[in-house]
C-alpha cells in the first residue's frame, strides 16, 4: 500500500512541470510577434516616402511632345510641388489646338512620347498614298476601333485612321456626320505633328498631307 501513494505523488509532480514550460513559451512568441512587426511595416513606408520613381527620358522647355488623348503639346513650364511633404516636378504642356494646359508628373511621363522623326513622317506619307482597308463590319465597332487608334498617340495608327476614312469623291455626301467627325480629329493631330516635326506653315502641311490622300484633285473639281 504505501508503494502505490509514492507513485501517485510523483505523476502529479511531472504534470505540474509539463504546465508551468507551456506557460513560459506562449509569452516568448507575442514577444517575437511584437518586436519584428514594427520593424518590418516601416521600412516599406519609408522607402515610399523617400524614393519616387523616375523615368530616364528628360524633356526640356519649348520640347514638342506627345499626348495620347490631346495630341501635340509644348512643354512651357517645369515647375515644383510640395504634395503630402513629397516634392514633385511636372511639366506644364499646352495643347493649342484644344486650348488646353496640361499637368504631367515628370514621375509619370511614362504617357508622354517625343513627336516623331523626319523618317517616321516619310513613313506616314507613304501610308497616306496606300489604298484604303474597307472593313464589313458594323460602324459602331469600326468607330470603336478608329478612336481607339487615335488615342492610342501611334502616329502610323493616326495615318491608318486618315487613310481608311478618306473619301476622293465629294466628304459631304459620302460620308456622314460620326465619320467626318472622326477623319477631322484624325487629320488634325497628324497635322500638328507634321507641322512640329518639319517647322513649316500649316497651309503647307495641309497640301503635302492632300496631296498624299488625292484631295488634291477634290479642291480643283471644286475650283
Amino acid at each position: 500500500m504505501p508503494k502505490k501513494k509514492k507513485k501517485k505523488k510523483i505523476k502529479k509532480i511531472i504534470k505540474v512541470k509539463k504546465q508551468k514550460n507551456t506557460k513560459l513559451k506562449t509569452p516568448l512568441k507575442l514577444s517575437e510577434k511584437k518586436t519584428t512587426a514594427p520593424g518590418s511595416d516601416e521600412k516599406p513606408e519609408i522607402k515610399k516616402i523617400k524614393k519616387q520613381p523616375t523615368e530616364k527620358k528628360a524633356y526640356n522647355l519649348k520640347d514638342y511632345v506627345v499626348y495620347p488623348k490631346h495630341g501635340v503639346g509644348k512643354i512651357t513650364a517645369i515647375e515644383k510641388a510640395t504634395i503630402g511633404e513629397i516634392d514633385i516636378q511636372f511639366y506644364k504642356i499646352l495643347v493649342e489646338k484644344e486650348k488646353l494646359t496640361l499637368t504631367v508628373p515628370i514621375n509619370q511621363q511614362s504617357k508622354l512620347r517625343p513627336i516623331s522623326s523626319i523618317n517616321q513622317i516619310n513613313k506616314c506619307v507613304s501610308i497616306l498614298k496606300s489604298k484604303p482597308k474597307i472593313k464589313r463590319t458594323m460602324w459602331s465597332r469600326r468607330a470603336q476601333e478608329y478612336d481607339q487608334k487615335i488615342n492610342s498617340g501611334k502616329i502610323y495608327e493616326l495615318a491608318e485612321v486618315v487613310k481608311d476614312l478618306n473619301k476622293n469623291t465629294d466628304i459631304i455626301a459620302d460620308q456622314s456626320y460620326s465619320e467626318r467627325q472622326l477623319f477631322e480629329k484624325a487629320y488634325e493631330r497628324l497635322k500638328s505633328e507634321f507641322q512640329a516635326v518639319l517647322k513649316i506653315e500649316p497651309e503647307e502641311v495641309q497640301k503635302k498631307m492632300d496631296k498624299a490622300l488625292g484631295r488634291t484633285k477634290i479642291s480643283e473639281q471644286v475650283e
